[in-house]
């Protein structure tokens, strides 16, 4: 077994440079062969990840946040296309938020998860697919993508350096509900079936949570070949303000304004305003028109952990 272990230098604002000694360290206890590189440039990971396939590695490696996670994932895709299709994906979250990590079950410390590595159990994962805004030939994602006031959020979240994780989107809350109130119109479209109505936010989830700890989608399953939807339609600030900690705890679909669903197809279309959006906290486009969202089953081969791989099997006899 052969491993590419990408890190993003600045992610976790610096914290994945310093990991760097002890993922070498760990690595090699476990008798991993691998490579390290650190990315230098925006989509540079998605460079690597296309080329450790075409050399015939087994794994990829992204010790990075969900924003190198994302162009790996494009880049393997890339390569998928190209008939190399053997490689897998596997994380060690040293990120920010790292809420795709979370939804992909990779939730364990450093060791442990390069300990998963070297057992090496793998499972099939879906991935979403966007086109749309910045990304109109198209864009791979693996936990979600966030329309309005979370992308905002998002947007706001990464100018903030003093703070990592939930405390830093937490902050970035308190400042959007001042920048980004009014909620565009949109026309939704999914199910056989379209709505209008001005929306605060449009969360499409493949994974559960995005910021760090909002709860977009507590029931998300990224083996189910389904999209879970959580949509808010406009309320006031203090409304808002409210809504928080039933996001936090995942139970906001009890709430109103709250609108849930499964689709494995949506699409966005603003009818008035614009639509700011990010696809695993990357930017998307910061003023779209329309986006186009779309399941595609069983697309990457993830290392995983064996308890993982039981959970799933349990579930799908279910």
């Amino acid at each position: 077994m052969k491993y590419l272990v990408i890190v993003n230098p600045i992610s976790g604002h610096g914290y994945a440079e310093k990991a760097i000694p002890q993922i070498e360290a760990e690595m090699r206890r476990q008798g991993l062969d691998f490579d390290l590189v650190r990315t230098e440039r925006p989509w540079h990971a998605a460079e690597l990840a296309e080329q450790a396939a075409r050399d015939g590695y087994d794994v990829v490696v992204i010790a990075s946040g969900d924003g190198t996670a994302n162009e790996a994932i494009n880049g393997l895709m890339r390569a998928q296309k190209a008939g190399f299709a053997q490689t897998a994906l596997a994380l060690l979250p040293v990120g920010t938020g790292n809420d795709m990590s979370y939804g992909l079950g990779v939730r364990g410390q450093l060791v442990q998860n390069i300990e998963t590595l070297a057992k090496n159990y793998r499972r099939k994962i879906d991935l979403g697919f966007v086109q749309g805004g910045d990304y109109p030939q198209g864009r791979y994602f693996a936990n979600g993508v966030g329309i309005g006031f979370d992308a905002v959020v998002g947007f706001v979240a990464v100018k903030i350096r003093w703070a990592r994780g939930l405390l830093a989107y937490l902050i970035a809350v308190l400042q959007t509900v001042f920048i980004y109130y009014k909620a565009p119109t949109v026309e939704l479209t999914y199910n056989n079936a379209s709505y209008t109505q001005a929306t605060l936010m449009i969360s499409i989830m493949n994974g559960q949570r995005m910021g760090g700890g909002f709860f977009m989608a507590p029931l998300g399953d990224p083996t189910d070949g389904h999209f879970d939807l959580c949509i808010a339609t406009a309320v006031s600030r203090r409304r808002i303000f409210g809504l928080i900690p039933y996001f936090l705890k995942g139970t906001q679909a009890s709430q109103p304004e709250i609108i849930t669903g499964r689709t494995d197809k949506i699409s966005v279309k603003a009818l008035q305003g614009t639509l700011p959006a990010h696809c695993d906290g990357e930017t998307l486009c910061e003023n779209g028109l329309e986006l186009h969202m779309e399941i595609v089953p069983a697309a990457l081969d993830l290392v995983t952990t064996e308890i993982l791989l039981q959970e799933t099997s349990a579930s799908r006899r279910a």
